[in-house]
């Protein structure tokens, strides 16, 4: 069944962000949860000075637990990817965002998720899976509508003029142009907040990560052809003349890739 809506649809392109209501069943939110909390124990527990800043944030989960690779592949997700990038696009980067209680994270400050300013041509997707309700005492995260064209940083008085915070229940998405200017809170409850956020790009673009090299080998033969896309096995490049002119069929860079 589609989680897109034509009024979803238009709010991304006209607005810059639009929550998706239900994209994902709560028994699949509530088990992410838990293992998302463990990861970010177990992380804390060995986090140097170096990396403290991030220290609520996974970068690739699914490389700690399998489970997460459920939702990149999720047909909710694969749905959003194809509509505003197309069904060749691939993964920029997989990280987490928990907001501590009492507390806040790196997302905490004025920003955007891409350097890009490309009018009328979207680039990149971003995914927010909300793991928890948001909500304004627990750190929700503010977003200033149509901002996604502008290149200049605002002053805080003129973001929080026109920013809105976005509440989106466990098992929602927000979907998000990366250009659009937004922040996330401080949480003031005992608990703490959780969330997925996911970046797509177009084929043709550099990702975060090198997937094809960070993922090792055993998992990779395990991955499923929507995986495989994600991840950037599809538009690897040769390392040599015979890697290049190899038969198709055996081509690191697979046809209309886009």
């Amino acid at each position: 069944m589609s989680i897109l809506t034509p009024q979803i649809i238009e709010e991304v392109h006209a607005v810059g962000y639009a929550i998706v209501p239900t994209a994902i069943d709560e028994t699949l939110a509530l088990d992410l949860r838990s293992r998302l909390a463990r990861l970010v124990t177990e992380q804390r527990e060995r986090a140097t000075s170096t990396t403290k800043v991030d220290d609520y944030m996974i970068h690739n989960p699914f490389v700690f637990d399998r489970a997460f690779l459920n939702i990149l592949e999720h047909p909710a997700i694969i749905e959003i990817l194809d509509e505003f990038l197309g069904d060749t696009s691939i993964l920029y980067a997989c990280t987490t965002s928990s907001m501590p209680a009492g507390g806040s994270n790196y997302s905490n400050r004025i920003h955007v998720d891409s350097p890009r300013v490309i009018p009328g041509y979207t680039s990149q997707i971003g995914v927010i899976v909300a793991l928890d309700d948001f909500t304004e005492e627990n750190g929700a995260t503010y977003m200033w509508p149509k901002s996604f064209e502008r290149e200049k940083p605002p002053t805080e008085t003129e973001f929080f003029a026109s920013a809105e915070r976005v509440l989106p229940k466990r098992g929602d998405f927000v979907i998000l142009k990366p250009r659009t200017w937004h922040m996330g809170g401080n949480n003031h409850t005992v608990n703490d907040r959780h969330a997925i956020t996911l970046s797509a790009c177009r084929s043709f673009m550099r990702q975060r990560f090198d997937y094809p090299r960070l993922i090792d080998s055993q998992l990779a033969e395990t991955l499923t052809p929507t995986l495989r896309r994600l991840f950037g096995f599809n538009v690897r490049v040769p390392t040599s003349l015979e890697e290049y002119y190899v038969p198709e069929e055996l081509r690191r860079y697979k046809s209309g890739q886009g």
